[in-house]
């Protein structure tokens, strides 16, 4: 019976071969598109799943709250993870990392830059699953000036993986570090990368403070531990520990903060939960965002949908063409089951003739998709074990959603009416065929709407003033290797070159993002009262920072030191700095800040007030900040004005490199580190825009088809209206009218909707572009004149055709 139905089937789809070409087409494009979103997501979900313990491992992170500035970063105190560990049995290890950065490690004679170093506790390989290659686990961080490298740095330095007692030689200070252990490259779903791993020891290292946040935290649970209890003793810790000190240094408990509406809290997250839901400052990695999951997940369902409905449009516009292969079924014994079996075996033979295309269109469209969404997905993804429960459940959601309805609707046609040549309505006759049709162009303006306002609020984050001028603004890094006196040195050089006008030496740059910053407690009088403590970001910058970048003072002056030496004690802040401070007249006012590790209060005057500027993401709204005259030597950053841009470059290598030779020049742009802030934005809009073009090509297929069946069912009729003396225009016109008309009803309700979308989107931004009326009307216009376009080239074929042909018989 099975091999009966199939045979049929085939038959069926090969006598129909325009019919099944537009729906293989239809389906396997929506597949392929559906395939792609699918091995996106499901790399997305599968980040930090690596770890063997991965479920029982939390990171901690700070969320402080004082007199309405706030502190909230991936960083913990130094002694946290220590003392859960030692007071609750449930704890069974932490690890913690500190001060990620990048290493100068000479090869040589020469000196190369790697980006990717993190000092961390010798506890890091008995939370996090990293295989060694060489050396052993329990001791390889034991020692001081001991490194773990990973595969890739073994093989780039030693040209080999059996290197445990090898040396490599740091070239800013020439300390031997000894190679203790070999590991394997992290995997790419990895909340943090890193190649050089050292004692925590070697670090800087600071008093302990339980006030002071600088280490990213991860602790170890028995199984079975609930995150509520691993919170519970998390926060009992901070209350003791943090409330003693706050007492002690600041004269207040976390019950005074508490009660004047602040908080010291210190939230765990599940390791597994961090890339799609953590977007705190300080981040290991920038991560993801668990919307845009949901975003493209509903996209990929909505693509699907509308290759189905284009199925059930096109089979149910056929009706009037098999309603006498029905009628004659029913007559020789068929019922109405084995009729649903036949149509739905139609069905999910199409279904896997596109699923097969699909997979091709998904393997050639791999790599520019990766490089799209900045993905390493494999084409062998698509054919592993794993994926293959995917592929079928695929294909018969596909082919059942797909052929139910014409299924059903085809095989309870009356065979007395049917034989009687009374179902010959067609096209004209279906309700339900103007609803799918309605409803493929909801989603489809939806989606031109949603494009246009995605596009415009990335091009209003690129162009948007930002407070300082980042064009023409080179950016030299790692300049710290120079030394203090060399950094002084390079600076003189630098402004004795023709195109550049002014230098500043800090590493603190706007483009660097707001959790590399220091974010500090100031206080308004030398009593270092909890009560009037203000947390502010801090940027340590030099008397050229606001010249250089082009800020502009609204209030007071800039640093000179050369006219004021009392500017080693002063500080510019920014206008939300002068808003917090509720003075008529900042300037003159003092701050202090706690020095040393007593604690000691010192003075700063506040100099001037510069204008706001951006050096957060945009989607948080510029916070007070600081400017604080103090030695920071790891960045220069240069303005030039020189259309030779190369030529200068050049000259700044040259005069780098006469600072001191063998240290490896690395220099940016200063505009294009900001758009590189964004980045991942425009990547999401990128991938939203090219499944939105799809979406419309896909429902503009469907509507081809259905247009090419209305033209042959009313074919007759354009025949006599041409013989009637009727225009090409006039029939063009009459075949569009309802078509019009649906999109129109499909306009009116995709804009409320998309409005509503995008303006929950924009809301996550806190500066953002308008919803104006004329992105509707352009979605409306656009998906008409699409619509029209797609109709126009089969109804001007219908109506340019010989009107003897389709007459001769009558």
């Amino acid at each position: 019976m099975l091999r009966n139905y199939l045979k049929v089937a085939l038959r069926n789809l090969w006598r129909s071969k325009g019919f099944t070409a537009i729906n293989i087409i239809g389906l396997a494009a929506g597949l392929g598109v559906c395939l792609l979103i699918v091995l996106y997501v499901i790399d997305e979900r599968s980040y930090d799943r690596y770890n063997d313990k991965a479920g029982r491992i939390y990171r901690i992170s700070a969320d402080i709250y004082f007199n309405n500035t706030s502190f909230q970063n991936a960083v913990t105190p130094k002694l946290l993870g220590p003392t859960l560990v030692s007071t609750y049995p449930r704890f069974l290890q932490m690890a913690r990392l500190h001060n990620p950065s990048d290493i100068l490690i000479k090869k040589g004679n020469d000196r190369i830059l790697e980006h990717h170093q993190i000092f961390a506790d010798s506890t890091i390989f008995k939370v996090f699953s990293f295989p060694f290659i060489a050396g052993d686990p329990n001791t390889a961080l034991n020692d001081p000036h001991s490194i773990v490298i990973d595969e890739s740095a073994a093989r780039r330095y030693f040209n080999g993986t059996d290197v445990v007692g090898r040396t490599l030689e740091t070239g800013s200070d020439n300390t031997i570090l000894k190679v203790t252990g070999v590991i394997r490259d992290m995997p790419e779903q990895s909340h943090f990368h890193f190649s050089f791993i050292r004692p925590l020891r070697d670090t800087y290292n600071d008093d302990g403070s339980w006030l002071s946040n600088n280490y990213y935290t991860y602790v170890l649970v028995r199984p079975g531990t609930s995150p509520a209890e691993v919170q519970k003793a998390v926060d009992a810790t901070i209350n003791t520990n943090v409330g003693g000190e706050l007492q002690q240094l600041l004269h207040a408990s976390i019950d005074d903060l508490n009660k004047t509406g602040g908080h010291f809290r210190y939230p765990i997250m599940a390791l597994t939960d961090i890339h799609l839901n953590s977007h705190l400052s300080g981040e290991l990695e920038p991560n993801s965002n668990a919307l845009y999951i949901y975003i493209f997940s509903v996209i990929a369902g909505l693509i699907l949908l509308i290759a189905c409905v284009n199925f059930m449009n096109l089979s149910t516009a056929r009706s009037a063409s098999r309603a006498k292969e029905v009628g004659i079924r029913k007559v020789a014994g068929s019922t109405q089951r084995h009729l649903i079996v036949q149509f739905l075996t139609e069905s999910m033979l199409l279904s896997l003739f596109s699923l097969i295309l699909a997979l091709g269109i998904a393997v050639l469209l791999l790599p520019l998709f990766n490089n799209l969404a900045a993905k390493q997905l494999h084409p062998g993804m698509l054919f592993s074990m794993r994926f293959l429960p995917i592929l079928v459940a695929l294909a018969l959601l596909v082919g059942c959603i797909a052929g139910s309805y014409p299924a059903f609707y085809l095989s309870s046609f009356q065979p007395i009416k049917v034989l009687k040549g009374k179902m010959a309505a067609g096209m004209k006759s279906s309700m339900l065929r103007s609803v799918l049709v309605v409803g493929q162009f909801v989603i489809s303006i939806g989606l031109i709407v949603c494009t246009i306002v995605i596009y415009r609020q990335l091009n209003y984050i690129r162009n948007k003033e930002i407070g300082f001028n980042r064009d023409q603004v080179l950016v030299v890094h790692g300049t710290g290797d120079l030394g203090m006196e060399g950094v002084a040195t390079f600076r003189k050089e630098l402004l004795s070159l023709g195109g550049i006008s002014d230098v500043t030496i800090t590493s603190d740059l706007p483009t660097v993002g707001g959790g590399q910053y220091d974010a500090e407690g100031w206080f308004r009088d030398a009593s270092l009262d909890a009560k009037k403590v203000l947390v502010m970001t801090t940027l340590f910058v030099d008397d050229h920072y606001v010249p250089t970048l082009g800020m502009q003072m609204v209030k007071g002056r800039n640093f000179n030191l050369a006219q004021f030496p009392t500017d080693s004690s002063a500080i510019i802040i920014n206008e939300a700095a002068a808003r917090l401070l509720a003075v008529k007249d900042p300037v003159g006012v003092t701050l202090w800040r706690p020095w040393n590790q007593s604690f000691q209060p010192k003075p700063f005057r506040v100099i001037g007030v510069v204008k706001n500027f951006n050096y957060n993401s945009m989607k948080d709204q510029i916070g007070p900040l600081i400017l604080d005259l103090d030695n920071n030597s790891g960045s220069v950053a240069a303005r030039f004005n020189t259309n030779d841009i190369f030529g200068l470059v050049r000259q700044v290598e040259s005069k780098f490199h006469g600072i001191k030779e063998g240290i490896p020049f690395n220099y940016t742009f200063m505009d294009d580190d900001f758009n590189k802030l964004y980045h991942t934005e425009q990547q999401r809009g990128q991938i939203f825009i090219t499944f939105a073009i799809f979406a419309i090509f896909i429902a503009c297929l469907g509507l081809f088809g259905l247009v090419t069946y209305a033209a042959e069912q009313r074919m007759k009729e354009i025949s006599i209206r041409k013989v009637l003396g009727a225009r090409i225009g006039g029939i063009v016109g009459l075949l569009s009218r309802d078509f019009a008309l649906l999109i129109t009803i499909a306009a009116l309700i995709a804009f409320p909707l998309a409005w509503w979308l995008m303006h929950g989107w924009l809301q996550t931004f806190a500066y953002r572009t308008g919803i104006t009326w004329w992105i509707f009307l352009v979605a409306g216009a656009t998906a008409l004149a699409i619509a029209l376009l797609t109709v126009s080239i089969q109804t001007i074929r219908a109506a340019v055709a010989n009107p003897i042909k389709s007459l001769r018989s009558e």
